[in-house]
């Protein structure tokens, strides 16, 4: 039924002396190519050191010489510091003078500014104008804490009558100084402007100024309203009279805008 094992016909060709004989073990071309191109070339020349590598040896070797340098600058200065200190503090000690005892100082206080004829009232400098805003509401401010004590305050407004800012130039001595209002007179002595009383009143401090001041009058003056101020008799307000020998002049007995002071509510002329 089977057929009997016999020697076959097919020759097989024997590769292994070939194989042997080349010194490649691929018996391929192509794998031989690419053992070629990996293997090692001993003709190749050797690469030169590039110029990037050259740069940075040198750049090396001089940061290392600086650093060397700075440390040798720095122990001699050092040594030249520690040398010259002993000159220094033998110097400062006998450049050093002998303490002196301390001298006292004379600190003159500055002379108090007063009025006579007004040791038992309030006068108070002031503006009713409202030309400059903060001193109309300064003057306002000053007005309002002196009423709250309800005591006599002799009420001198600037815009009413030039001589009170005449008046209040010779008190400060002379008409070079600038002034500012309100200025406060309590007791014949000046206290402040507007921002001292404030101060002052603040602290409680200003109610013991007032102690023993006459109290003020309740209502308002029937004579002037509260103005402090009436028509001329002699002139009726013009500030102008007429004389048969003279004809038109001026009233002296009244300002500039032809009005006096209220006989009833205001006090007597400093």
């Amino acid at each position: 039924m089977w057929r009997q094992w016999s020697h076959s016909t097919v020759k097989i060709r024997d590769t292994s002396s070939s194989s042997s004989s080349s010194s490649s073990p691929f018996s391929f071309s192509t794998f031989k190519d690419i053992q070629r191109l990996c293997a090692d070339d001993p003709s190749a020349p050797t690469k030169k050191s590039s110029i990037f590598h050259r740069v940075r040896v040198a750049t090396s070797i001089i940061r290392s010489w600086s650093a060397t340098r700075r440390l040798t600058h720095s122990q001699s200065s050092a040594q030249t510091q520690l040398d010259s200190e002993p000159e220094v503090v033998a110097s400062s000690v006998t450049e050093t003078p002998p303490p002196q005892p301390p001298q006292p100082e004379c600190q003159e206080s500055p002379p108090s500014i007063s009025i006579p004829g007004a040791d038992k009232r309030i006068v108070v400098y002031f503006t009713s104008l409202h030309v400059v805003r903060s001193t109309f509401e300064d003057c306002r401010s000053v007005q309002s804490i002196l009423q709250g004590f309800r005591v006599s305050i002799d009420e001198r407004d600037l815009s009413m009558d030039s001589r009170f800012m005449k008046e209040l130039q010779q008190i400060f001595g002379g008409g070079h100084t600038t002034l500012t209002l309100p200025r406060v007179f309590i007791g014949g002595r000046y206290v402040g402007g507007a921002e001292e009383i404030r101060q002052l009143h603040e602290a409680g401090e200003l109610k013991k100024f007032v102690e023993g001041l006459p109290a003020a009058e309740s209502g308002v003056c029937d004579a002037c309203g509260g103005y402090r101020f009436i028509l001329c008799d002699d002139c009726n307000g013009s500030h102008k009279v007429y004389t048969e020998k003279s004809g038109f002049k001026s009233c002296t007995a009244c300002n500039e805008n032809g009005l006096i002071r209220c006989p009833s509510c205001s006090c007597a002329p400093l």
